[in-house]
Parts: C-alpha cells; structure tokens; sequence
C-alpha cells in the first residue's frame, strides 16, 4: 500500500520515510535466520550479565562500602567508586555483546540487531546514570532532558538526521545568525563548564576555610581570588570549545567600561572597598561593628559587594562595603579582644562606704567571665544622689554585653546577694515634702 505525501509538509514526508525503512528493516530482521541468532545471542548476553551481577554486586557492594566515619583518600575513593554500581548489569551486557559480535559477524558476515542490542544497552547504561547516580539537581535535569534523549535518538540510528535538521535550521539575532545546533550546544557547555566552576569553587572554598592557621580576613580574600579566577578561566574554557574568538567581545568589554563608568562606578566602588577590607583585616567575620548611620551587629558574611550584619534581635542589615571605608567604624572585635562594661548601683546613707569597694569587688570577681587582666574589677564611688549614694563597678570581659552575653544582668545579681549577705540597704526613692503653712484645719 502507497500513499501520496507530495501535498505534504517535508517533515512529514521525512517522517513517513523514516517510518517506511523501519518497517522493512523490520521485515527483513524477522525474515533472517542471521537475525533470530543475533536476538538470541542478546537475550543470552542480557540473562549472563544479570546472573554475574547477582553474585558479583554484594561482593563489590561490601569492598567497596567505606567505614562508618571514615575520611580517608581512600575511604573517599571507595565511596566514589561504590555509587557507580548501578551501571554494572548495562556495561556488562554491553561487554558480553561485544564479545559476541566477533562470532556473528564471521559467520553471518552481519551484525545490524547486535550492533542495534549493543546500543539498547548503553542506553539503558545512560538512564540509570541519570536515574540512580546523579544527585545534583542541575546536572539531573540536564540529563533528563538533554542525555537521555540524546542516547534515545543515538539508538534508534536518528541522531545524525537531528543533528542535520538542527544544523539546517538559522536563527537571526540582528546582525547575526546562528543555527539551532549552535544554540542547544551553547547552552549545554556553558550549563556544564560552569557548573564545574561552581563544584570547584565550593571544593576550594572548603580546602580555604579548613587552613586554621589563616587570619580570617586572608582566607576570605583566599575564596575571593580562587572564585575569579576559576570563573575566569571556565569563562575562557567555554569561549575556545564554542569557537567564539576574544576579539569578538571586545564591543561587550567596552560597554562594560562604559557602564562602570556611570551607573555600575557604585558597585565597582563596593567591590574594591571590599578587597581592600580583607587585604587590611580591619573587619573580619565574627567581628561586632557599629557604623556611624546607627547600623550594629557582628559580621557573619563578606561577599564582594556587601558586609552583613546581624543584630542582636536576629535582624540581617546589608551594609555596602564602601561604607567601612569612608565612615568611622567602631569594632568591638568579638575575636578575643576584652571590652570594659560598667554596672551601676546606690547604698542607703546609713551605710559605712568604705567596706563597699571591698565587698564589691570580690563578689564581681566571681564571675566566670569577668577578666583579672588587663584590670581586676574596679569599684567606684560616683556621687552623692537623692535618694542615697551612687557606686559603678567597671569590669572587662571578652565578648559583648547585652547580646549573646548578660555580663551587666549577672554583674549585678552579685553585687545584690553581696549586699544582701553584709545586710547592706539599697535605698529606693524618697521624698522630703513640707507644707508651707500647716495644713488645713478641717470643720468641727
């Protein structure tokens, strides 16, 4: 039976070629003793490569299987090898099938349904990599939806006529023009070398940060450095395998001057005023700051544009990087260097003054926190009040008060029982009021 298709579109004329040389290859391999043996020969290379893998996979399973809570280079590479199992029953098959071909092709002097069971199997090899050994949610999509049709297409024989039609399709953009092969290429490269920039920055970050002998400041400008120029050199890698030459962006590193030069100068202004934050180490992570404009909280993160501070009611406040070097910034330096806090407090007037410093003092000195050095606590006395007479004790400590820790709140519940055990009064408010006059006499 024939059908006339002139009348229809070219593709659809493809198709039903494409369709027409299926079925008599189908024809022919149902017709052909050399076929059956070939089909024969698949299902008995399939069936080998599952019976190896039952009694071969537990064995590999366990070799290969790290210890709980090991972190060795070789534990590492076990685990890496480990995940790979999943491909052992295709790749076997595959092997067997290959092995097989020599013997059918010396007798039948034909192998098209084994070199066709051969691609089936790598097939199925590529799914279960997508399927049961990428975990990156990138890269798995990408597998979905670009390798995986693509072996697809490689095993039914349909990859070169794809490839041609994509290569015949032009795409213009303006001045210029590209085919649909060209595109789809360009998006899987560049998806794929730059998510390798990305994996590598994170390993080099890790190694950075895992240096504890580092100043903080030079390994987050370390993390900088090897994040530029692994992009850098990705972006680089990405243009020579499109072919696209550097002289060819040279109108797009001029636009980029130009925008540097009026609306980005603010963000190239941030980007060197935070190198030279990490180059000086004037800040650093962990830090607690306070800007001129009121803004205060330690420091948990420097990227290139921005510092970001964390309140101590857990507020996250972005302060661009320029700001730390044009305005006064106060560093308390939560990093170790002690701070000196004051608590006040008032005795009755009845009490004899001169124990107060001793009392005080000692029961401050209790505190765990409370440093000897560079000064014990130091009470003193700071004036005669309303209502009685007025003390601070000033006491240094690492770290902050009022946030994380309550230095002056426990400061002050010693100075309390203190004065309370010496049964010392802490006076509250009084009054003296005199009625000019007497006071009014009322009616008999």
């Amino acid at each position: 039976m024939e059908f006339d298709l002139s009348a229809q579109p070219e593709i659809v004329q493809q198709a039903a070629g494409y369709a027409l040389q299926g079925w008599a290859l189908a024809q022919d391999w149902l017709l052909s003793p050399a076929a059956w043996s070939q089909f024969a020969l698949l299902i008995a290379a399939w069936l080998l490569a599952v019976l190896i893998t039952r009694r071969l996979r537990p064995v590999l399973t366990r070799l290969l299987t790290p210890e709980e809570g090991a972190d060795t280079l070789i534990s590492k590479a076990r685990a890496f090898f480990c995940q790979f199992l999943p491909l052992l029953l295709p790749l076997l098959a595959f092997g067997l099938t290959a092995i097989g071909e020599s013997v059918v092709r010396s007798m039948f002097e034909s192998g098209a349904v084994i070199a066709f069971g051969k691609r089936v199997f790598l097939f199925i090899a590529v799914r279960a990599f997508v399927r049961d050994i990428i975990t990156d949610p990138f890269l798995k999509f990408l597998g979905r939806f670009v390798f995986v049709p693509v072996a697809a297409l490689y095993t039914v024989g349909l990859l070169d006529p794809v490839l041609a039609w994509l290569d015949s399709v032009i795409i213009p953009l303006g001045n210029l023009s590209f085919d649909l092969q060209d595109a789809v290429r360009f998006v899987v490269v560049g998806g794929v070398i730059f998510w390798l920039g990305r994996w590598s920055n994170d390993q080099s970050a890790s190694l950075i940060q895992r240096q504890e002998d580092m100043r903080p400041a030079t390994r987050q400008l370390a993390e900088k450095a090897a994040e530029v120029a692994i992009f850098v050199v990705a972006a680089l890698v990405f243009l020579n395998i499109m072919g696209i030459p550097l002289t060819s962006i040279a109108v797009l590193t001029g636009a980029i001057g130009v925008g540097l030069g009026f609306g980005l100068q603010k963000i190239a202004s941030n980007y060197v005023s935070g190198i030279i934050l990490l180059l000086e180490g004037q800040a650093t992570v962990g830090d607690y700051v306070e800007l001129d404009g009121g803004e205060a909280g330690t420091i948990v993160r420097m990227t290139a544009r921005a510092i970001i501070l964390e309140s101590f009611d857990g507020r996250w406040i972005v302060v661009p990087n320029e700001d730390f070097i044009i305005t006064r910034v106060v560093n308390y330096s939560d990093q170790g260097s002690a701070n000196r806090y004051e608590a006040p407090f008032s005795v009755s007037y009845d009490t004899d003054i001169n124990k107060i410093p001793d009392i005080v003092e000692a029961a401050v000195a209790t505190h765990p926190g409370v440093l000897s050095e560079p000064y014990p606590p130091d009470c003193e006395l700071r004036g005669f009040g309303d209502s009685g007479i007025d003390f601070a004790v000033e006491f240094w400590v690492n770290g902050l008060d009022d946030g994380p820790n309550k230095y002056t709140s426990d400061v002050l519940f010693l100075i309390w029982n203190a004065l309370k055990e010496h049964d010392i009064e802490i006076p509250y408010p009084q009054r003296v009021v005199e009625i000019k006059g007497g006071l009014p006499k009322g009616d008999a």
